[in-house]
């Protein structure tokens, strides 16, 4: 199932939208979804570790030296 979501662009982007569009015989809602899904993940990434680093620095996370996590881990060589 899909939904449906309304976008307000600029005139430029809109127009540069539209003559990819045209010049592709895709649609600007192919390029749309397209350019969501290509840099959704990267902005959740962004977000998580802007949270972890905020959890850091209020104490509320630890980190842990590599040879130790190694060690708990068995990977000691």
């Amino acid at each position: 199932m899909s939904k449906q979501t309304n976008v307000r662009l600029p005139d430029e982007t809109y127009a540069r939208l539209q003559v990819l569009a045209a010049r592709t015989g895709r649609t600007a809602t192919y390029y749309i979804r397209e350019a969501i899904e290509a840099q959704l993940e990267d902005l959740e990434d962004i977000y998580l570790a802007e949270q972890v680093l905020a959890d850091l620095r209020s104490g509320r996370e630890k980190t842990i030296a590599m040879e130790e996590m190694s060690r708990k881990l068995g990977l000691e060589d």
